[in-house]
């Protein structure tokens, strides 16, 4: 049993700090990284790729809408070319960035609203598999579990990581339960490190309805910008260890 653990980071912006990307480090082995268009900006993007570089963590672009006032939560209307343009641009940004230190960039996984958009339309799943195919075929697309994006990945011969989360709710669809309702976000840490387990382990998440929800996954989301980051991290690394799940970067995943 293998897992990776992912973070998005790099979305603090000037003067503005969020999440708690050094202190997140340790616990992760795959960094989602904010490209300056939801979030970031060109020195925050050098500094959190030189991190993920600094700890041996996977690095990845994490392209939104350009929505820095919404975070990319918001749903703006672009064509599936215009999305695909601007995921081609983003992901250009961020390989910029790490081949200057050094590194490659592993994986490119979509943000917020574009991401859970692409979980459900085709058209929009297509377009950002073939601009992640154009920029590169070896880039690991990684997407919610069960999804349109998934997909589209395979279809377009992308290496795709199947993503699940230890710290949001699920639907009993398998979706992810919005964060306009409550209980959408876990801030219970165990909680959270109870579920990563069940996701790895058992290929099962509990849904808000509480029915049993059949998940596979390669890569767990912890998203470091909760007042219960650190914990939820802390705990839920050292539950997948102790309940015999190794904890492996997405280079060395076999179906990534």
């Amino acid at each position: 049993m293998r897992i990776d653990l992912n973070c998005d980071m790099g979305e603090s912006f000037g003067r503005y700090t969020l999440g708690h990307d050094e202190a997140m480090m340790p616990f992760i082995t795959s960094a989602n990284i904010a490209c300056g268009l939801h979030a970031g900006d060109p020195l925050i993007i050098e500094r959190t790729v030189r991190l993920a570089h600094r700890h041996g963590v996977g690095i990845g672009a994490h392209p939104g809408f350009p929505d820095l006032q919404g975070f990319g939560r918001r749903t703006m209307g672009l064509t599936p070319e215009e999305a695909g343009a601007f995921v081609l641009y983003q992901i250009g940004a961020l390989a910029a960035f790490a081949r200057a230190v050094g590194a490659e960039l592993v994986h490119v996984k979509p943000h917020g609203a574009l991401y859970n958009l692409a979980a459900q339309d085709r058209s929009l799943a297509e377009a950002i598999a073939r601009a992640v195919a154009r920029f590169s075929p070896h880039l690991i697309l990684v997407g919610l579990a069960n999804s349109r994006l998934i997909e589209a990945g395979l279809e377009t011969g992308l290496p795709v990581a199947r993503e699940a989360f230890a710290d949001r709710a699920y639907e009993a669809d398998g979706s992810l339960r919005s964060r306009r309702l409550p209980g959408a976000v876990l801030e219970d840490p165990a909680q959270a490190a109870r579920q990563a387990v069940r996701i790895a382990r058992d290929g099962v998440v509990v849904a808000y309805s509480g029915e049993e929800v059949a998940i596979q996954a390669d890569t767990i989301c912890l998203h470091g910008d909760s007042p219960t980051a650190l914990d939820n991290a802390r705990q839920v690394r050292q539950a997948l260890v102790e309940s015999g799940v190794e904890v492996v970067p997405l280079s060395r995943l076999s179906g990534a």
